[in-house]
């Protein structure tokens, strides 16, 4: 646009910006204990640890994706319980809302290749490969498009507290498009509607000041 002021780039990055702040609120935020696979060209952090059985559905929220809790006596809801008593502000449906919210957000910042989102959302380590992977993508020529269909599940598989680092892994089961194109190319993937499984972990310092979780490890179901 020639002499005028890009007043549509400054309200994209004010709508990025709510919602990345609106993101790390909702990880951090308690509303209550209620009890009871990878897109291609998705670079793979380290192996996530998953521990115990999902045996209790929780209740559905606003989104209607069916939502699995672990037990209390498994691995992974005892895990769920030493990090509550080190943050009482931890609630497993709370994290639920925030880790549907950063599995949207990641995987349309990964198909746009927008560093900013994926810098905010994931570790140091994890950064750097999905940064890899878009910088390949780009010098490739190649476009990624990764739609999410429905997502219809969300487990928690398990937790764990490491002194004061807390890990959380969660499954999701969605339908996605998943394809990279070169021009008129199909180069990877296809238009067609596949259900995919994505187990991811997450990881926050739960003594810090900053309720932040962070994606430091993703892997195919």
């Amino acid at each position: 646009m020639q002499g005028g002021f890009p007043i549509d780039l400054i309200l994209f990055a004010m709508v990025a910006a709510f919602l990345v702040l609106r993101l790390r609120s909702v990880l951090g935020k308690r509303q209550g204990y209620e009890r009871p696979p990878q897109a291609p060209g998705m670079p793979e952090a380290r192996a996530a640890r998953v521990e115990g059985v999902a045996e209790e559905i929780a209740p559905a929220r606003t989104s209607g994706v069916r939502r699995i809790l672990p037990s209390a006596s498994s691995p992974a809801g005892l895990g769920l319980t030493r990090i509550a008593a080190l943050d009482p502000s931890f609630e497993p449906n709370a994290f639920l809302d925030g880790a549907e919210g950063a599995f949207r957000m990641i995987v349309a910042a990964f198909t746009q290749g927008d560093r900013q989102t994926l810098r905010a959302l994931l570790s140091d380590e994890t950064y750097s490969g999905f940064e890899q992977a878009v910088a390949g993508r780009e010098e490739a020529g190649e476009t990624q498009r990764t739609e999410i269909r429905a997502l219809h599940e969300m487990a928690i598989e398990g937790a764990e507290l490491r002194e004061s680092v807390a890990d959380v892994t969660v499954r999701f089961v969605s339908d996605q498009v998943n394809m990279t194109s070169r021009g008129t190319e199909i180069t990877a993937g296809s238009d067609a509607i596949t259900e995919v499984i994505d187990i991811w972990t997450f990881q926050r310092d739960v003594g810090a000041k900053d309720p932040t979780w962070k994606l430091t490890a993703t892997r195919s179901g």
